[in-house]
């Protein structure tokens, strides 16, 4: 019996031993495909848009299935407005140099090649208002529970009658200067907590937070939310966006 358990013994280490050879090897093997890898990409020449072709490529396989998978069912979670911070941090500040007047200031819509619906202020006030508070989140990390008034997307498309346009699959949004613009999907735009707004912490939103008029859209990371909103149009094909260009993910889906 002593013979069979030393044997045992010596079975069990030497297998313990193959498994920690084979263990460490694959750890290793995978250390250094991971290195070249990264090194292979971190070398890769960028394109038009700022980042590598493959990286893209990447970003482009996670639109589809955070595309697949949307539903304007579900939505961000919602909060109190006394749960609202009273200051309201500031992401970024493109396209928003120098005070606008709102009695210079329209909302042009392109609804097709020369045809432009030019709105004001109080055509979009007349609108029923809708209210949201939620986690605004950025991409640099930081988020806040913020509070917004304005109008629901859907019911301002609606109003105005924008059927056809809706059935396509993204908005574009200009600032007036064209200093900063977004491309966002239909569906998201259409989800029920995206807004026009023109309020915030139920006042006029400040000059540097988009005054007179900016997009809230939950479902999105802030650099989709356009301040200051000069022109709005509607296309099949994604339209321009100032960050995608700078090598972001054009989708930027929460």
């Amino acid at each position: 019996m002593k013979n069979i358990s030393d044997n045992t013994k010596r079975t069990v280490q030497r297998e313990i031993k193959r498994r920690t050879v084979i263990s460490f090897s694959v750890f290793f093997l995978c250390v250094a495909c991971g290195i070249f890898l990264f090194a292979r990409l971190y070398n890769e020449p960028t394109s038009a848009d700022n980042v590598q072709p493959t990286l893209r490529k990447a970003l482009k396989v996670n639109e589809k299935i955070f595309s697949l998978f949307y539903s304007k069912a579900r939505q961000a979670k919602a909060f109190k407005k006394s749960d609202a911070v009273a200051t309201v941090r500031v992401n970024g500040g493109a396209g928003m140099d120098g005070i606008l007047d709102t009695a210079t200031w329209r909302l042009k819509v392109a609804r097709a090649p020369g045809d432009t619906l030019t709105l004001t202020l109080d055509d979009i006030k007349a609108l029923p208002k809708t209210e949201v508070v939620f986690d605004f989140k950025c991409v640099e990390g930081w988020s806040q529970v913020t509070y917004w008034g304005g109008v629901r997307f859907s019911d301002f498309m609606k109003k105005y009658n924008l059927v056809t346009q809706s059935s396509m699959k993204y908005v574009g949004m200009i600032t007036p200067d064209a200093e900063y613009y977004v491309g966002n999907d239909m569906p998201s735009m259409m989800q029920p907590q995206t807004l026009l707004c023109y309020e915030m912490n139920g006042k006029p939103i400040p000059q540097n937070q988009g005054y007179p008029l900016r997009l809230i859209i939950p479902v999105k990371y802030g650099i989709k939310h356009l301040k200051r909103i000069g022109v709005m149009y509607f296309s099949n094909d994604k339209p321009a966006d100032y960050w995608a260009e700078r090598g972001y993910d054009y989708y930027s889906g929460l």
